[in-house]
């Protein structure tokens, strides 16, 4: 009789443990209560992620959006949101910023792979899942991402010294985030394999990414701690001569987490003058050297910002306690303001009244950004960032999240929802995403 009581108690206990479960797994859509807007979760797995804020997720036409899952890298079909494995899981590698990036005029995926020979680029179809090789990278080489035509695959290659008599490396050059280190970029003709390498560089070159529109330029960095460094580069394709984008003006000054505008004429980063004290999202034109700068509060900076397609918004996904906009920097340690709460996905207007202003040590406008909440991340780990992106046609807003613990992909609507009078509410946009 005991021997049975005790079993039955411990299913009850097996039972209670999975009900808790399944009673925690997060809303498939729900309405913002402090701003009213809707929020949409893409994702059916825990441990889902959208892709790195740079990288290209949506196909050309803008019905899909490439995400990585569990179960492998998937589409979502933004009208109907149903899931489609692409590629499977054992198929692909994928860093924090490289190694996965949809094609902008065909609808295939280019991504890394492991294969007995070394670092395979290969190509997949998200439609007819029909996949090629494309090339064996050499050994220290990543791949980072296509071109706007489709004919080159971008990525850098880290060389290592020579192993001495023993065999072993010497590494006595690599030790820390910013030690020199030997690196270049290279190109890889994507019909012939060819791969030609350009601009070597004893920095740490990193965030590489393509012009969405012009297939001979490319955006990079140098890498390491941001006050240290001038940061944000661009670089045509085969060239050893890069272009400084942004050259700091004082002590402690911080430009990154640089993006091309969908139009390829821009060069976006965030702008700290000096870090943690003020801050900007700052932008300079490719070609003519032009520079806008937009102030923002502190509670409005953001890890990652992002633009839309037509170039008439911006998104921002918040910081957290560690993040950059709550430390103080400054020797005196002179008293800064409170940190304020900066934990949400961020809507941004830009106004269109500007003043004289310097940036960069050249002539610029200086305007401000009009802000709008739209996602309450306050439960929010930013130990995993964010990373927003708008849906091709500007309606929605994709990030990921671990608000209800586990790491999912959301998107929330650009646009309010309104009262109907009723009690409930409509969207002021079409329901369908």
């Amino acid at each position: 009789m005991r021997h049975s009581l005790i079993i039955s108690i411990l299913v009850l206990s097996v039972m209670a443990f999975y009900s808790a479960l399944g009673a925690d797994e997060p809303p498939r859509e729900w309405v913002e209560p402090q701003t009213g807007h809707r929020v949409v979760r893409l994702s059916k797995e825990a441990g889902s992620a959208s892709l790195y804020f740079h990288q290209n997720a949506y196909t050309p036409e803008g019905d899909k959006l490439l995400i990585s899952t569990p179960r492998g890298l998937e589409t979502v079909d933004l009208q109907t949101r149903e899931l489609k494995v692409v590629v499977p899981r054992r198929g692909y590698r994928m860093g924090g910023s490289s190694g996965v990036e949809m094609g902008r005029k065909t609808r295939h995926v280019y991504y890394s792979a492991r294969t007995r020979e070394g670092t395979m680029v290969r190509a997949t179809h998200v439609d007819s899942g029909e996949t090629r090789d494309i090339v064996t990278l050499p050994p220290g080489a990543s791949f980072n991402g296509v071109n706007a035509d489709e004919t080159l695959l971008f990525g850098s290659i880290r060389e290592f010294s020579p192993r001495d008599q023993t065999g072993r490396r010497d590494r006595s050059g690599d030790r820390g985030r910013d030690a020199p280190r030997s690196m270049k970029l290279f190109t890889a003709n994507i019909a012939s394999g060819q791969i030609e390498t350009f601009h070597p560089s004893n920095a740490w070159l990193n965030h590489l990414q393509c012009s969405p529109t012009d297939p001979n330029i490319g955006l990079f960095c140098h890498e390491g701690i941001w006050q240290d460094v001038d940061r944000v580069w661009t670089v045509e394709f085969g060239s050893d001569d890069a272009k400084l984008m942004h050259r700091r003006q004082q002590q402690y000054e911080i430009a990154g987490h640089e993006f091309f505008s969908a139009d390829g004429r821009w060069v976006w980063y965030d702008l700290q003058t000096p870090r943690a004290d003020q801050f900007w999202l700052a932008g300079v034109h490719v070609t003519t050297g032009e520079r806008v700068r937009y102030r923002l509060k502190r509670d409005e900076w953001s890890v990652h910002y992002n633009i839309s397609r037509d170039g008439t918004l911006f998104a921002g996904d918040g910081g957290g306690p560690k993040s950059v906009a709550n430390q103080t920097p400054l020797p005196e340690k002179r008293r800064l303001d409170p940190p304020g709460n900066g934990q949400w996905i961020y809507l941004f207007r830009p106004d269109d009244e500007f003043t004289d202003a310097t940036v960069s040590g050249q002539p610029a406008k200086s305007g401000t950004l009009k802000s709008e909440r739209l996602v309450d991340l306050s439960s929010h780990d930013y130990d995993l960032e964010p990373n927003v992106t708008f849906t091709p046609d500007g309606r929605w807003i994709v990030f990921r999240s671990n608000l209800h613990g586990e790491r999912h992909i959301y998107m929330v609507q650009v646009e309010r929802e309104r009262d109907t009078g009723d009690g409930a509410s409509q969207s002021s946009a079409s329901d369908a995403p």
